[in-house]
């Protein structure tokens, strides 16, 4: 197996340094043993890991984002894959967002690089006493150290993404026996959670030999800040991140009742047993863990931008806790372009989520803001009016969402506003236009003809602002969870009224959270994950997907008339978890299949 895994990594290497213009003919006739003992190819062994790394842009079929399976959006191919969440038609052996193979892989990565990191030879600088070369020692030797926590990082991280999935898996913390055989059986909900949070213990912890002279002893840096190649990397705040998540995925209701199951006959695989902690116990655990990280970046409110977290520029923002920067492309433009200005529209955002971004009422100190109501004329006046005056929309509206008659971007040849009413340049009965009367906008960095840098944000700092919220809350601190909430709304740029003390039991304050994560994080590949572990998906991943009719009266005058788009399917009995792959089951009768699949 481990000799199987090197061949497949050495093809990884070779890619790799293919990418990075290194001298290819290097890696042609590599053995094991000079992999294991070379820096620069363990290094790569490591970066092998780190390609495993998926973004949301374009992975469900490779054109469509996880937002067209949830509320959020709408894919305008007819013929996408993601279609088979939404009309039930998937299952384990037809799963549109199937990760269970390539995740394995890249835990199978990590696990060789931690079992190879030991074993490289740094005596050619350790043996040599001039100064030059003691320097390099100690900093390959601090490296070295650091790597080896990126890679645990990177391991709890692929088993969570795991885990969120399909509840309790195969843990394999070696590279011997990691192939999914005939014994393989999977851990209890309760070890894998424990693993990953202990996991991430063991990175926020880490001190590693410094690189002066004395090797002072240092912690893994809490963020990387400057610099190309350190952008990108595993820090102590990624660490701290996601064990604000997993432990807030581990209070919610999903792994805490496994009633929707039917009396299925291993519960341990997908609900934590309640001999080892209480429910509250887990919501301080929560709690606990979202405010260290909030403690330790020690920002008191977010003055970057919205827009800033997700353009070209937004590697750099101190806000993004951890994230992965692509090569400069034009593919997410030309695939989510509005049909009319050479693109293939792609993501259509729902109506379900416009409705979801308030309308403010008044002006000044005294200003309000509330949902947004179809039966008020006035709202409907006032559907896309942006600003900060009355009546004006929740300002993450027009940074994450393209409508009627604005601009999608500032750009000679594709600056003119969009004509998304019926008969447009943008809208039906053309071909493959926008199903809903909208385009997404949040990413949208350059156009179909120019390329720019993508970066997919894995955990950003409003996260963690709201992970800490929703944990509180659930204690009973309903006065510090709206102000976590007003922290998020009084970003720079967005100033949202706050939400009042009037808002003052814990339904409503969840309720309040439950909208703020949904505005803040549209497209962002958390709302599939969310309304799972709430237990709303009936309603929501169930509910009629919704968009609007525009008909125009004049060149500036349009009727807005929201319709049902297509009517969804969501089997409680079953989907809150994904089915465990078949051609595993196939391989390891061992594995219990999950719920009613």
């Amino acid at each position: 197996m481990k000799n199987r895994l090197y061949h497949l990594l050495l093809v990884a290497i070779l890619f790799l340094s293919a990418c990075q213009k290194l001298d290819r003919e290097i890696v042609t006739d590599l053995t094991k043993e000079q992999i294991e003992t070379s820096y620069e190819r363990t290094s790569q062994l490591l970066n092998a890991v780190y390609v495993e790394l998926q973004e949301g842009f374009l992975n469900i079929g490779g054109t469509a984002m996880m937002a067209s399976a949830t509320d959020e959006a709408e894919h305008a191919q007819e013929n996408s894959s993601v279609q088979n969440f939404n009309n039930g038609s998937w299952n384990s052996i037809n799963n549109p967002n199937n990760v269970w193979p390539s995740y394995y892989r890249a835990i199978r990565r990590a696990n060789l690089f931690l079992e190879s990191s030991d074993n490289i030879n740094l005596d050619l600088y350790k043996l040599d006493p001039s100064g030059a070369q003691q320097a390099i020692f100690r900093q390959r030797s601090y490296e070295i150290a650091v790597w080896k926590y990126e890679a645990r990082f990177l391991r709890a991280f692929f088993y969570f993404e795991l885990v969120k999935r399909y509840g309790g898996v195969p843990i394999f913390k070696q590279t011997e026996g990691t192939e999914i055989v005939g014994t393989t059986k999977r851990n209890s909900l309760d070890e894998c959670i424990n693993f990953i949070v202990s996991e991430c213990d063991a990175i926020i912890n880490a001190t590693v030999p410094g690189t002066d002279v004395d090797r002072t002893p240092t912690q893994i840096p809490l963020r990387y800040t400057s610099g190309q190649l350190e952008l990108g990397r595993v820090s102590r705040g990624a660490a701290m991140a996601l064990k604000s998540r997993v432990l807030l995925y581990a209070a919610s209701d999903l792994f805490n009742d496994p009633s929707w199951a039917g009396g299925y006959s291993n519960p341990e695989l997908i609900s934590l047993s309640s001999n080892t902690t209480t429910r509250t116990q887990r919501w301080q655990a929560a709690a606990n863990a979202a405010l260290d990280l909030i403690n330790a970046y020690n920002v008191s409110s977010l003055t970057n931008t919205y827009p800033n977290q997700f353009n070209a520029a937004s590697f750099n923002q101190t806000e993004i806790i951890f994230a992965r920067r692509n090569t400069a492309s034009n593919s997410f433009e030309q695939a989510n372009f509005p049909i009319g200005l050479q693109g293939k529209s792609g993501t259509n955002p729902s109506q379900n989520l416009v409705d979801a971004y308030e309308i403010r009422q008044g002006t000044g100190a005294t200003q309000t803001a509330v949902a947004f109501d179809w039966n008020n004329p006035v709202h409907v006046a006032n559907i896309y009016t942006s600003g900060t005056g009355d009546n004006a929309r929740d300002p993450r509206l027009d940074f994450s969402i393209a409508v009627n008659n604005k601009q999608l971007i500032n750009t000679a040849g594709f600056n003119r506003v969009l004509q998304i009413y019926n008969g447009g340049l943008d809208a039906k009965p053309i071909p493959d236009a926008t199903k809903t009367g909208y385009y997404i906008k949040k990413y949208i960095n350059n156009t179909p003809t120019a390329t720019a840098v993508h970066s997919w944000n894995y955990f950003r700092l409003s996260e963690i602002y709201l992970n800490y919220a929703e944990a509180v809350n659930e204690l009973g601190d309903l006065a510090t969870a709206r102000a976590y909430i007003n922290r998020v709304r009084s970003r720079t740029g967005i100033a949202m009224p706050l939400i009042p003390a009037t808002v003052n039991t814990r339904q409503a304050v969840k309720d309040r959270i439950i909208q703020e994560r949904r505005v803040e994080f549209a497209f962002e590949d958390h709302r599939a994950w969310d309304v799972r572990r709430w237990m709303i998906a009936p309603q929501t991943l169930g509910a009629p997907l919704r968009g609007v009719d525009i008909k125009a009266i004049s060149l500036t005058t349009f009727s807005y008339t929201p319709f049902v788009v297509e009517n969804r399917s969501f089997d409680a009995r079953k989907m809150y978890l994904y089915p465990i792959p078949q051609e595993d089951l196939n391989l390891a009768p061992g594995i219990k299949q999950n719920p009613n699949w």
